[in-house]
């Protein structure tokens, strides 16, 4: 069912992306799919998206990395 939806609404090369991702970061992959899902089952999404738009909305979804800063004295 997961994948019939994600085949709807995403675009051969940002699938291949989000299986890429998924094997990296699983949990981030986990949430982009229900993101896309949720937003297909409400009508958000009327076309496949495409690779730029996915890399958008990873943009969006990933949590910002903390930058450390040291400092020496």
């Amino acid at each position: 069912m997961r994948q019939r939806v994600l085949m709807v609404v995403l675009d051969p090369q940002a699938r291949q992306r989000l299986m890429n991702i998924r094997m990296v970061k699983p949990e981030l992959a986990a949430a982009v799919e229900n993101y896309l899902i949720n937003s297909a089952s409400s009508g958000r999404i009327s076309r496949p998206l495409t690779d730029d738009e996915l890399k958008q909305l990873l943009l969006r979804l990933q949590q910002p990395k903390k930058d450390f800063k040291i400092e020496r004295r």
